[in-house]
């Protein structure tokens, strides 16, 4: 499909045709990341920091891949238990 540069205030913009946001799950108001990489731009909805994370929790804790990397943190050091004071 072919759309033509408009004028928005000082800026430029292209309308996108309605089918291509529900298609791309955008709706009005969401925000995008706007990219331009070898004379392409490239538009994507942006995601939140820590989007997928539950769901990659859950996957490790089936797998029993949910422990600790550095087991020696779980343990209190000599410092921890004589000059820490709370």
């Amino acid at each position: 499909m072919r759309v033509r540069l408009v004028r928005l205030g000082n800026s430029k913009g292209v309308r996108i045709p309605k089918v291509f946001l529900q298609e791309a799950g955008l709706g009005e108001g969401d925000e995008l990341e706007i990219e331009v990489e070898g004379g392409q731009i490239t538009l994507r909805p942006v995601k939140g920091t820590r989007a997928g994370w539950e769901e990659a929790f859950k996957v490790m804790a089936e797998r029993g891949d949910d422990h600790l990397l550095d087991e020696d943190m779980g343990r209190m050091s000599t410092w921890d238990e004589e000059e820490w004071q709370w």
